[in-house]
């Protein structure tokens, strides 16, 4: 998949998931990206249940193994368990998750996959359960989710999978 790598590395390790990666190869655009990341999560209205959803929906369509493994802690904190991270698949609709939840992730796959096609049933349905302001919100998580996710598998490196793993959200 992309275990080749097409970049490099910085030579000199920090710790920090994304300065680590072939991203951290451009310091001066990554200090402009990671905050809009911290903003994603914490100057948000949805619940960070809500943008870890959006997140693992972004990163099973992408493909990246490691947003397909990663659990934030703040979502964790939230109540996001397992079980319903596991519902995020092409069966969402006959899940178990709420009808908010179910609408957050067919916004996601049409955001995702055809943004065109927004059927104004869905819109409707997105009204009942979230306001325009946290619409919005969910289209700039999907934004800065996507770009990041398809910049790193783009770049290579990633191991096949790896295992399920809960670590704190990454500060700036």
């Amino acid at each position: 998949m992309s275990g080749q790598l097409r970049a490099g590395v910085p030579a000199t390790r920090s710790g920090h998931l994304v300065r680590d990666s072939s991203l951290g190869l451009v310091p001066a655009t990554l200090d402009k990206i990671l905050p809009l990341h911290g903003g994603v999560w914490h100057d948000n209205s949805l619940k960070p249940a809500l943008i870890e959803m959006l997140r693992l929906r972004n990163a099973r369509t992408v493909n990246c193994a490691i947003c397909k493994s990663v659990r934030y802690d703040i979502a964790k904190q939230d109540g996001l368990t397992e079980a319903k991270a596991e519902q995020i698949d092409d069966n969402f609709r006959a899940s178990n998750l709420d009808p908010a939840e179910k609408a957050l992730i067919a916004f996601a796959d049409v955001y995702l996959l055809d943004p065109l096609s927004v059927d104004p049933k869905l819109i409707a349905e997105l009204r009942q359960y979230f306001s325009e302001q946290q619409i919005c919100h969910m289209a700039i998580a999907l934004t800065t989710f996507h770009a990041m996710s398809r910049c790193a598998v783009s770049l290579g490196g990633m191991p096949e999978s790896l295992p399920i793993m809960e670590i704190p959200l990454p500060a700036a």
